[in-house]
């Protein structure tokens, strides 16, 4: 089993985990049909998606 020589700084593992924050960028999209904002390939409240009634 693979055992670390010495322990790991809080700078190396903070380095490390520097792409597991969180982003707030998120994409919204505006449907055809509706006009109202849904996220990137996800369905809009009233059941729409890519301009086609999914849910009734």
């Amino acid at each position: 089993m693979a055992v670390q020589k010495s322990k790991k700084s809080r700078s190396k593992r903070g380095m490390r985990r520097s792409h597991n924050s969180l982003s707030e960028n998120k994409i919204l999209l505006f449907d055809k049909k509706s006009g109202k904002k849904h996220l990137y390939h996800n369905m809009t409240s009233n059941g729409f998606y890519k301009g086609k009634k999914i849910l009734n």
